[in-house]
């Protein structure tokens, strides 16, 4: 077994990218958004609050993407499991209370599956945020 390891992860560059992409997304839905985006150690490489964005949704956007990183899946699988009797009930208090069960957080894998980061916006409804 090796003693240590090598995890790929998202570029400076790649995470500018990604943040472009989402804008433009934005734009097109005519939604001033809040995004976020980390690499595969759920650390924040770039954010961008385009004008008119909730000032609210700053720290939802960057969690929304810890979370979709940290778990390696869209922060939307929540929707029905958060509820009192569901099985991820009380995750949302996780994590210091970052862990985020709302949609709008979303993985960025490579060209084999492999996270590489993630992206969180917020400021529309879930739905919007996650588009």
């Amino acid at each position: 077994m090796p003693a240590t390891l090598s995890t790929p992860t998202l570029s400076l560059e790649a995470a500018k990218v990604a943040l472009a992409a989402s804008e433009a997304k934005a734009r097109a839905l005519q939604i001033p958004m809040n995004i976020a985006v980390v690499g595969a150690s759920t650390h924040l490489l770039h954010f961008s609050r385009m004008d008119g964005a909730k000032l609210t949704s700053i720290s939802i956007a960057i969690d929304k993407a810890f979370t979709a990183a940290g778990h390696r899946a869209p922060t939307s699988i929540y929707k029905e499991q958060v509820w009192p009797g569901g099985a991820a009930y009380g995750i949302g208090k996780s994590n210091g209370g970052r862990f985020m069960t709302i949609a709008g957080g979303v993985p960025v894998r490579g060209k084999d599956g492999e996270l590489l980061g993630a992206v969180g916006c917020s400021t529309g409804t879930p739905a919007q945020d996650e588009e």
